[in-house]
């Protein structure tokens, strides 16, 4: 039987497995950084009028350049970010994904490289060698930190033509100082012009604020967001960045022709129209990721600061064990390889509730 290994693949592809967390029917899913609230019915309602509206043109080719979404989405940015943003300086794509492969696509590809500070999101890492980027994992310190002096010497050393850092990181939580962000843009300047992206998938949930201010002055800094996480639209695919109109022209030359469908644009915007009534389920999703740190604490795990909806615990001996364990109560949450550690999503009072008495029993059994 043909398998891929018999096929003509890329060499840096062998032996590879594809990204994906367990889909599994279990009665409490907290594995993938969903947003557990179903969308309201009045946004609803308004998606079905929009891609109505849509599906009037469907013969005919969407809006190239997404103007008016990129229109709405700067000002999103402008109003809760802290900086004014344009359209000229968004760009928008199906997920955040696409965003960082178009930019891999435009400033990474054969001969050049790639930084990210692991663990982080697996995602960077497997874009670049899709792009045919190298990859070069950077240091973080035992508490999940960056180090700004060993990521500037890492820099340094290796010349990166891209830098990735997460903030909030997934799939630890925690957030990065403005200074460090700094810093690091400074000393990739320095090494060679490098592209640094800024990945902001959670920073909705963060006790602090958007690092958007940062792109004043800083031409090669990008700000990659995400639709999934804090507007609850996981099912729509729609990431977007904040860059230099220069960065936004870049991104242009490698982006498929009309790859923003009439349908994903008009649910998008729909979407948009609802920004506060979404933004006060992040409030409730805040509060319940501040609970799980303080009663996961209380119980006796360890607990990585959180700024995101999720939260990293431990430690455990066997963490895949453990993994099985909490499953076995009816509760999936994400093994994600970080030794000794469980990462869980925060879900409805319900959801944490039952994650809870889950892992209160597990701790039980191991102290027994």
């Amino acid at each position: 039987m043909t398998g891929i290994d018999d096929l003509p693949v890329r060499d840096e592809l062998r032996g590879k497995s594809p990204y994906g967390a367990p889909q599994l029917d279990v009665a409490v899913r907290l594995n993938t950084n969903e947003n557990p609230y179903p969308l309201p019915e009045p946004l609803v309602e308004r998606i079905a009028e929009r891609v109505r509206e849509a599906a009037r043109d469907l013969n005919r080719y969407p809006d190239r350049d997404a103007v008016q979404l990129r229109t709405e989405l700067a000002g999103y940015l402008t109003r809760t970010g802290g900086h004014r943003v344009g359209v000229e300086n968004v760009w928008a794509a199906n997920g955040s994904n696409e965003v960082i492969q178009q930019l891999l696509q435009t400033f990474g590809g054969p001969g050049r490289t790639a930084m990210g500070f692991e663990p982080s999101y697996s995602m960077h890492a497997l874009i670049a060698r899709g792009t045919g980027t190298g990859w070069i994992p950077g240091p973080r310190d035992e508490d999940f930190t960056i180090d700004p002096a060993a990521a500037e010497r890492a820099v340094a050393e290796h010349r990166p033509d891209v830098v990735f850092l997460t903030t909030p990181n997934n799939p630890t939580g925690n957030a990065m100082p403005r200074e460090t962000v700094v810093a690091l843009y400074e000393a990739a300047q320095a090494a060679k012009p490098s592209m640094v992206i800024v990945d902001e998938a959670y920073v909705e949930f963060s006790h602090g604020d958007s690092l958007l201010p940062l792109l004043e002055g800083r031409p090669n800094l990008v700000v990659s967001r995400t639709m999934s996480k804090a507007f609850g639209a996981a099912g729509l695919r729609l990431g977007y960045l904040a860059a230099h109109p220069a960065v936004v022209d870049a991104v242009q030359l490698v982006r498929l022709p009309y790859h923003l469908s009439a349908v994903t644009q008009a649910t998008a915007l729909a979407a948009l129209e609802h920004t506060d009534t979404l933004l006060a389920y992040v409030e409730r999703l805040k509060a319940e990721r501040d609970r799980l740190v303080t009663e996961l604490r209380a119980i006796g795990y360890e607990v990585t600061e959180s700024d995101a909806n999720f939260v990293q615990f431990g430690r455990f001996a066997d963490s895949h064990e453990a993994w099985q364990k909490i499953l076995d109560r009816g509760v999936l949450v994400r093994d994600n390889g970080v030794p000794g550690r469980l990462r869980v999503s925060a879900g409805t009072p319900a959801e944490n509730d039952a994650f809870l008495d889950a892992v209160r029993e597990l701790k039980k059994e191991q102290s027994a």
